[in-house]
């Protein structure tokens, strides 16, 4: 019997940067009835709350909910003051100052440099540096005809591996590149989750967008979660659906 359900949250909870929208606000709420919920992504806080936290129906079991920002190297819980921090895990300012030039050459040597961006290319969320190709605040549209087979990132992606080493490099969402620590993935974020909550790996299921080698969602199902690939957020809302059915 499952006891937590994970999520990834671009591509799979809401749209890229997009709120929760109602049937995923009805659906989690429903879920939250029967299980403890993670949501486990490469935003930071402040986007996690605008997009999940603030969506929360009243009559969702919020204490039963985990937000685990950047790739879980933060931590998240509710309790009578409201959300709050249980941990964060910060780069050094010498090792961002490595990962900034990085990108910039990188982009450089495969030719992938857009010619058309909206806001920031490169974001520092403390303890994890995100690189969006067409900017942070780039139209839900352009982002998924940029890349949608994820074949542009891959190249970024090795030429990156080979300039950090000693570094956790993986795609996300509908444009990202995230950098954490060594050895920092969604896998790293779910064992902290066991510890934090108690709850054995194998009471956990996974649902994401991304699961397959090289996504930022395939690390979970190498920890040997059962997982489920989703296509959107609708898809998500069916497979809740089904969850809710049999955990009740």
């Amino acid at each position: 019997m499952k006891q937590l359900v994970a999520f990834d949250l671009d591509g799979t909870l809401a749209e890229s940067k997009g709120q929760l929208q109602p049937p995923m606000q009805e659906a989690l709420a429903n879920l939250l009835d029967v299980a403890d919920v993670a949501v486990i992504s490469g935003g930071d806080w402040p986007q996690f709350e605008k997009q999940v936290a603030s969506r929360m129906l009243p009559r969702a079991n919020l204490h039963r909910l985990w937000l685990m920002p950047t790739t879980g190297t933060k931590l998240y819980t509710f309790d009578e003051r409201g959300w709050h921090p249980v941990y964060a895990e910060l780069f050094e300012d010498e090792t961002k100052k490595k990962i900034l030039e990085a990108f910039d050459a990188s982009l450089e040597a495969t030719g992938f440099k857009p010619e058309q961006t909206w806001g920031d290319l490169v974001e520092d969320r403390g303890s994890q540096i995100t690189f969006s190709a067409l900017g942070q605040q780039a139209p839900i549209k352009e982002k998924e005809h940029w890349d949608p087979d994820f074949a542009k990132r891959k190249v970024i992606q090795a030429d990156l591996k080979q300039r950090l080493p000693g570094l956790s490099i993986n795609m996300g969402g509908a444009t990202s590149i995230d950098i954490t620590r060594e050895g920092v993935d969604k896998a790293y974020g779910l064992k902290k989750l066991r510890d934090a909550s108690g709850i054995a790996l194998e009471a956990m299921m996974f649902l994401g967008d991304a699961i397959f080698p090289g996504g930022n969602d395939y690390p979970a199902k190498e920890l040997g979660l059962d997982t489920v690939r989703v296509r959107d957020p609708q898809e998500t809302e069916s497979v809740i659906a089904g969850i809710v059915a049999c955990l009740k």
